[in-house]
């Protein structure tokens, strides 16, 4: 993986390939970018991509399950072609991704290995499936939907809230929020540490994209405790405040963990997701 970017002076590197393509990459990605894109090698069929080989966490009073930071049950990719890694959790109907085709999250082109990329797209809201299966058939073998699945800190279960508000896409559903009157669906959880461990390399570049109404308030923390969270290079969060009291955490160990990341060297920019 590329040295961390300083933030504060970067330094502009040749795309001849290797280190300094990457470094180039993540240069770009700091010059106006609004999204985050990530690739990962996935196995040939989709359902074979998720986890190979995970176990739940414990469950709490608060959460569906516990934090599963690390675990050597988890299997390292043998991919060894470096790629971007476009993981987008809270996927919608695919509108993010589009964004990093339109290289809004850095130039697609400039990816390692020549441009090469794939995409994870996580959602949890069942209405969105078709939409993500129809993207994923556009292109085959390189965007794998996660379709009616919450991204989480493990791997287990949780009911979720589908916002009646059909006008703006129904940006609000949440696993941690109650709307009056609203369908509520029960949806697995996938480990987005585990996602991250087993489908990344080095060499890639990874962008992690997080639109998880309020469950980024458990995912944030637990991701700092990965041991080589320094996998990924750009962690775009939007953060919905009003929703961090259902978090298992504090808020004291949330902005530490968003600390531990950024010391890690992970950019992340302030960042609104296109949602409509």
């Amino acid at each position: 993986q590329a040295q961390a970017l300083d933030n504060a002076a970067p330094t502009v590197l040749s795309l001849l390939g290797g280190q300094a393509q990457m470094a180039s990459f993540r240069l770009l990605c700091l010059l106006g970018l609004v999204g985050g894109g990530s690739a990962v090698k996935l196995q040939n069929s989709t359902s074979k991509f998720l986890l190979r080989g995970s176990s739940n966490g414990t469950s709490s009073t608060k959460t569906p399950c516990s934090c599963q930071a690390n675990d050597l049950a988890w299997k390292s990719t043998t991919r060894t072609v470096p790629k971007c890694v476009f993981i987008d959790l809270g996927a919608a109907n695919g509108n993010s991704f589009q964004a990093f085709m339109s290289n809004q999250y850095g130039p697609v082109s400039n990816c390692p290995s020549g441009g090469q990329w794939e995409a994870v797209l996580v959602e949890a809201n069942p209405e969105f499936t078709p939409a993500l299966q129809s993207v994923a058939a556009r292109f085959p073998g390189m965007v794998h939907p996660l379709a009616g699945t919450a991204a989480y800190m493990c791997q287990g279960q949780t009911s979720f809230s589908i916002d009646p508000d059909v006008a703006h896409n129904r940006w609000g559903s949440s696993m941690v929020k109650q709307f009056d009157g609203s369908a509520v669906v029960t949806v697995p959880t996938v480990n987005v540490v585990q996602l991250v461990a087993e489908n990344t390399i080095p060499g890639d570049y990874v962008i992690l994209k997080v639109d998880i109404e309020g469950a980024e308030y458990d995912v944030i923390p637990c991701l700092a405790k990965y041991s080589n969270v320094k996998l990924i290079d750009a962690i775009y969060l939007e953060e919905h405040g009003w929703l961090a009291g259902s978090s298992a955490y504090t808020p004291q160990v949330y902005a530490a963990s968003k600390s531990t990341l950024l010391n890690a060297g992970i950019n992340m920019p302030a960042y609104h997701s296109p949602t409509l």
